[in-house]
């Protein structure tokens, strides 16, 4: 994610804890982990912080994305990126 340069590290914190608040509310989601990129390769293309969302299976997925507290905390998110939608990267990877 990309985020604004006006958004503050407490802002931040208060996103990620509404996405994390959605574990346990929405079926089949297991976990969520945030955080800043920490990688020293520099190629992170702006792209400074970033997100896991550990959903069970793909079907779990699904419920996650029309799920209207994932869309609510999700446009919340969208706001306070630079760029909106394009202030952010988005892709699934199976993990067996």
């Amino acid at each position: 994610m990309k985020f604004r340069a006006d958004v503050s590290p407490a802002e931040k914190a208060d996103i990620y804890a509404g996405l994390n608040a959605l574990v346990g509310q929405i079926p089949g989601l297991l976990g969520a982990d945030f955080g800043p990129n920490i990688s020293p390769e520099g190629v992170s293309q702006g792209f400074n912080d970033g997100f896991i969302m550990d959903l069970a299976d793909a079907a779990a997925r699904d419920r996650y994305l029309v799920d209207p507290a994932h869309k609510a905390a999700g446009s919340r998110l969208v706001a306070a990126l630079q760029g909106g939608r394009d202030g952010i990267m988005v892709f699934d990877l199976q993990v067996d």
